[in-house]
């Protein structure tokens, strides 16, 4: 590809951008007209205005002014004249945060009585005149493209080759926003397009690549079935999803684990037999026999490079998405029927002489690398899943242009998540007729496929105002767009063939219609995607695929109970959401999945094997729910110990949804303290200076509420000779000590958590933060849920029935 040839490609990449936002929309005004949401809040018993001058205006004044906030000038019986300052003091009173516990406090029905009554004045006025927002033109992130791209083409790619990470805002990476556009980012987009639609087509130009799969060494212990992917009987190895272009023969070579010392060039366990299984989509390929020889002194590393050069082979495959299974069978070694906690350990040979709890008693092989090389002598497949995806006819002689228009229509149909006009059409036919003078009728509609890849309707949600609305009125969105919006916020890509149909015939916005739709597509698989990228970044747990914790502080953490932790939480997840439990479970639920590494570690006695099964725990478990799963516990840690000050934020954040102001400057780290003894000693120390004291006396009890967990979530009674104190109180006097009592007395303000997940969930679902005039609409989601117990769905349902989620407000 020559570099003139690319920067053409951009400038009409960013041509067709401006192009794009002049567009009309097609659907006539007169099919969105303005609604209203209807006020559901009764109006109070009581004026809010003597409590807050009671309880409130105390410090919150013109002379105090604490905390910034200036109560005593505000109008409360007019909220909406200061929505953003009122919906903040609502969060506080919620959560019993405010008043401070050292002040005087109203009684719970005071309490009760106040927030009802600055939530009903909010709620009229926004009953009067409501704001659906704006949301901006917002671009597919990496998640999206490569979802919309396997469900466009029925081919995975990974788009983390392809494209750049994406930029967070509000606490998710699908916030229009933050979602910028590069003259950089276009290049890539060209570049991953052409690259998509020339292994869709099956290009037999291509030459053989070799594609390099590392697997971790120090970290990663081989003694165990590696996948379920994997044979019974097997362990070790690992098991890699490919994408083969083109019907052909590949290479797969072998590289196994090396001493960790460096020391010559001595593979691991060569001196016992083993057997080393290799498949494609679970049928044996070759079973490869090494080690196991008696070597003389001086002659260890002489043979070796000859026995791992021999780990290679050729074979035929069928082009798509195929699993190669890399393992060694399991021998005799292996008492059958006893668990592997009940072995002895033993010595793993890494370098730093570690004992873990997964060798025991020998050092054993294992797979360091597997390089994938082809195709050789590849021809265009027959059938592949892309292929039957893609070409939908056959090109006939003299009627070639009308099977290729049939073929990109349907393609851009999907892509474009609308019905095609008759402009489009001719725009991809010239990209395929040109494509089909140098390289035939594949050719041509590799052409038309980049050209719908690159085109801003695929890349890009865009809703454009319709003609006839005023400026800064409030409209519904075409059920074509609401299409778009319901299937990016459950599935992280582009609406199925069934949603879009519903879409066209204008029956999306039927409350009947929406309710199925999205009970059919929380059954669908590619809801994970909503797990994955909502839960994943709203709970913190996507980042356990990156955390490194250190090795000499805890070193029974390796990559095994890494995915061990990743899976647990995942099918956590999915039960929730599948078994359709009330939301409030995920904190309570008294099981979780495990299999014998992860309960090893958690001290679960009676659970072998490698493969996942559910786990009940006993009444009053203090691993109940999520907080005491090892991914959470994990990512909310330092690399070397636990911080209270972390798993703290967390919970005021992401659970109560009354996160701390950021930190005042110089103020110096725990580390550089210089206290001695415990660590609830060293956190007094930031107590005791006042600046520091507002904030720690929130955050600290929450986290030493989770202290028993070390910083790998196993659990603990000592930190050094130092016993654990995990007891605490939250801001309104509720004490606790230790998980199991803290979560009780969390669930006894359950409101907060319930209103903090409505407005993470709207955040991610809108693509936008949620704004003081969207709060309204939180509360009308709950109290709409509750009819029907707050299970999943309905909660779900009842944000894509919202009017944010389904109006939008015109350009002022």
């Amino acid at each position: 590809m020559s570099k003139p040839l690319v920067t053409i490609g951009v400038a009409a990449l960013g041509l067709a951008l401006g192009t794009a936002a002049l567009l009309e929309a097609r659907e006539p005004a007169a099919s969105r007209a303005p609604q209203k949401p209807a006020a559901t809040t009764a109006a109070p018993a009581i004026s809010p205005k003597p409590i807050i001058d009671q309880y409130c205006v105390t410090c919150h004044n013109q002379r105090m002014k604490t905390g910034g906030l200036v109560l005593e000038t505000l109008d409360v019986n007019n909220p909406a004249a200061n929505a953003d300052v009122w919906e903040k003091v609502i969060k506080k009173l919620h959560s019993r945060v405010m008043p401070p516990a050292n002040a005087k406090r109203p009684d719970p029905d005071t309490y009760k009585a106040l927030i009802a009554g600055l939530e009903a004045n909010l709620d009229k006025a926004a009953s009067a005149a409501p704001n659906p927002g704006r949301p901006a033109v917002h671009r597919l992130n990496r998640a999206e493209y490569t979802n919309a791209v396997r469900d466009l083409l029925a081919m995975d790619i990974d788009g983390k080759a392809l494209l750049p990470a994406d930029n967070s805002g509000y606490g998710f990476d699908n916030v229009a926003d933050v979602l910028t556009v590069s003259p950089g980012l276009l290049e890539r987009y060209l570049l991953a397009a052409k690259k998509i639609a020339r292994l869709a087509v099956g290009d037999v130009t291509m030459r053989p690549a070799t594609t390099v799969y590392d697997i971790p060494y120090m970290t990663l212990v081989q003694d165990e079935r590696m996948s379920e992917d994997l044979p019974f009987g097997s362990r070790g190895g690992v098991a890699i999803k490919h994408y083969f272009p083109l019907d052909g023969e590949y290479e797969i070579k072998l590289r196994l684990q090396r001493n960790s010392l460096n020391i010559g060039n001595e593979i691991r366990g060569l001196d016992v037999r083993n057997q080393i299984d290799v498949r494609l989509d679970g049928t044996r390929l070759k079973v490869f026999e090494l080690g196991g020889r008696k070597y003389g002194a001086g002659s260890y590393t002489e043979t070796e490079d000859v026995e791992d050069a021999g780990l290679k082979l050729r074979f035929k495959a069928r082009a798509g998405t195929r699993t190669i299974g890399v393992s060694f069978n399991r021998d005799a070694w292996y008492v059958e029927g006893v668990g592997m906690s009940t072995l002895p350990p033993a010595s793993d040979g890494y370098a730093s002489g570690r004992k873990t709890e997964t060798a025991y008693g020998r050092v054993n092989m294992g797979i360091d690398r597997v390089d994938l090389t082809g195709p050789f002598d590849g021809v265009v497949p027959a059938e592949s899943p892309t292929r039957k995806r893609v070409f939908t006819c056959k090109p006939i002689a003299g009627q070639e242009e009308a099977c290729a228009s049939t073929i990109l229509s349907a393609v851009a149909r999907r892509a474009y998540r609308r019905p095609l006009a008759a402009a489009d059409t001719r725009t991809l036919l010239q990209f395929y007729k040109a494509g089909r003078e140098t390289s035939g009728f594949d050719g041509g509609i590799e052409k038309g496929l980049v050209r719908i890849l690159t085109d801003p309707d695929f890349l890009f949600r865009i809703e454009r105002d319709p003609a006839g609305v005023k400026p800064g009125t409030n409209y519904r969105i075409s059920d074509l767009e609401l299409a778009s919006r319901l299937s990016f916020f459950l599935w992280s890509s582009i609406p199925d063939d069934k949603l879009l149909n519903h879409a066209v015939a204008g029956q999306l916005r039927n409350p009947v219609v929406l309710d199925q739709q999205v009970k059919r597509m929380l059954a669908d698989e590619r809801s994970n995607a909503l797990l994955n990228n909502f839960f994943g970044q709203w709970l913190l747990v996507r980042n356990i695929a990156t955390v490194r914790p250190d090795a000499k502080s805890f070193p029974e953490f390796d990559e095994n109970l890494r995915a061990g932790f990743q899976r647990e939480t995942e099918l956590f997840l999915q039960s929730q959401l599948r078994e359709d439990r009330p939301i409030t479970d995920i904190l309570t639920a008294n099981y979780t999945f495990l299999n014998e590494r992860v309960a090893r570690h958690y001290g679960i006695p009676n659970v072998y094997g490698n493969h996942f099964r559910r786990v009940g725990y006993p009444a009053g478990s203090e691993r109940a729910g999520l907080f005491g799963q090892g991914s959470l516990l994990t990512v909310t840690s330092y690399a070397d110990r636990t911080s209270v000050v972390i798993r703290g934020k967390f919970i005021l954040e992401n659970i109560l949804g009354t996160p701390p102001p950021p930190p005042p400057a110089n103020v110096p780290p725990l580390e550089n303290t210089k206290v001695e003894g415990s660590l609830r000693q060293r956190m007094e120390m930031h107590r005791k200076n006042p600046v520091c004291a507002n904030c720690h006396a929130q955050l600290d009890p929450m986290g030493f509420a989770f202290e028993n967990f070390n910083g790998v979530g196993r659990w603990r009674t000592e930190d050094g000779k130092t016993k654990i104190d995990s007891t605490g109180a939250l801001p309104d006097g509720s004490k606790f000590t230790g998980p199991n009592s803290f979560r009780a007395a969390v669930m006894n303000h359950s409101e907060a958590f319930i209103s903090t997940l409505a407005e993470k969930m709207l955040t991610y679902a809108l693509g936008r933060g949620v704004e003081a005039y969207d709060m309204p609409t939180v509360r009308q989601i709950i109290r709409q849920s509750e009819s029907d117990g707050n299970k999943w769905s309905t909660f779900i349902a009842n944000i894509a029935k919202s009017m944010p989620f389904q109006m939008r407000r015109a350009e002022s």
